[in-house]
C-alpha cells in the first residue's frame, strides 16, 4: 500500500489533507514537528511527503534539506503545502529539493492530481532502476 506522510503543526490541516486524499487507497502517517517527521521517515520510508513550511521546532525547508542529504531518503518526493506564497519562498522550496509547492488555501482536486502524478513518477523511476539493474551486461569487443 502506498504510504504518505503528512507533516503540519496544526492537526486540523492534517485531517483536511487526509480527508482530501481519503478516496484513494493510501496509508497515512502524520507528524506535527520537523524532528518527529524525520524520525518517521527514517523508520517508515513513506512513498511521498506532504510538508508544511512553517513549524515551531524546525521549518519545512530544514526538514527537506536533511532528508535530501540522506542517501536512504533523498528520493522520497516532497510536496510543500504552505501558506507562504512569495516567489522567494517557492523558489527556496525547489532549491532545497521539493518536487512541488502548493499554497494554502488549496483546491482538493489540485492536491489529488499532484499527489497522483508525483507517486506515478516515483514508481516509474523505481521500475526503470529495477530494470536497469537486471539488464544483461554486454561486452564491447574490438575488431582487431
Amino acid at each position: 500500500m502506498t504510504t504518505i506522510l503528512i507533516v503540519d503543526d496544526k492537526p486540523e490541516n492534517i485531517e483536511l489533507l487526509m480527508a482530501v486524499l481519503n478516496n484513494i487507497d493510501y496509508k497515512f502517517l502524520t507528524a506535527t514537528t520537523g524532528k518527529s517527521a524525520i524520525e518517521i521517515v527514517l523508520s517508515q520510508k513513506p512513498d511521498l511527503i506532504l510538508l508544511d513550511v512553517v513549524m515551531p521546532d524546525m521549518n519545512g525547508y530544514e526538514v527537506c534539506t536533511i532528508l535530501k542529504a540522506n542517501l536512504t531518503t533523498k528520493r522520497i518526493p516532497i510536496i510543500f503545502i504552505t501558506a507562504k506564497d512569495d516567489d522567494e519562498d517557492e523558489s527556496k522550496g525547489f532549491e532545497v529539493g521539493a518536487v512541488d509547492y502548493i499554497t494554502k488555501p488549496f483546491r482538493p482536486t489540485i492536491i489529488q492530481a499532484r499527489v497522483k502524478t508525483h507517486l506515478k513518477l516515483k514508481f516509474a523511476y523505481e521500475e526503470l532502476e529495477r530494470l536497469w539493474k537486471k539488464r544483461p551486461v554486454s561486452r564491447l569487443q574490438s575488431s582487431d
